[in-house]
């Protein structure tokens, strides 16, 4: 009975040691690349993020992710990626623009569908002859938006700041006290 007993044990005991967790390799991800571009971030700008993340896609010898500092721009990111691969047309990639955290810059490719919309040029916030750009525009620019006051305003620009950049105009609809109606009012006023 003893013996039975001891058996009884050690084929337990294999069984549990059989069925024990094991330890796996995790496959390597891909490299995330940082420049050490020295690029001023605006003095005006209280809350920057103190590195921005850009995808990069497309014809360059590091395609994917790259981290720049705030203020950088498409030419900045596209030194962090090893620079475009010869050949590349450059010509429809405007590198003097500044980019935003979660963009994606693609050269000689489209963009992704979802990829976040670069902002249009025309100055920070847009001009009188079109939409106002919720990316970039200021307090005091959105505060000019009818139906916005100081303090709808300041909430925009603390949602993006806390969420990025808007990808779509719907997305003003988060921010607390845009509603239905309001929201009707600035659609055609606003881009992203």
């Amino acid at each position: 009975m003893v013996l039975v007993g001891v058996v009884a044990a050690v084929v337990a005991a294999v069984g549990v040691w059989r069925e024990a967790p094991r330890v796996e390799p995790v496959p390597e991800l891909p490299a995330l690349v940082t420049t050490t571009a020295a690029v001023a971030a605006p003095a005006s700008t209280a809350a920057v993020a103190e590195t921005l993340v850009v995808a990069v896609a497309g014809k360059v010898r590091r395609p994917g992710l790259v981290r720049v500092p705030p203020g950088s721009r498409v030419a900045d990111v596209l030194d962090a990626a090893g620079g475009p691969l010869p050949g590349a047309d450059l010509s429809g990639v405007n590198l003097a623009r500044k980019v935003g955290d979660g963009e994606q810059v693609a050269v000689g490719v489209p963009p992704a569908p979802d990829a976040a919309q670069a902002p249009v040029s025309g100055g920070e916030g847009g001009s009188a002859s079109g939409p106002l750009d919720l990316n970039s525009a200021g307090v005091e620019q959105l505060d000019g938006l009818p139906g916005v006051g100081p303090v709808t305003a300041q909430r925009i620009v603390e949602w993006r700041t806390r969420n990025g950049r808007f990808a779509t105009v719907d997305q003003l609809r988060e921010v607390e006290g845009i509603g239905e109606r309001r929201f009707g009012q600035l659609r055609g006023l606003v881009r992203v």
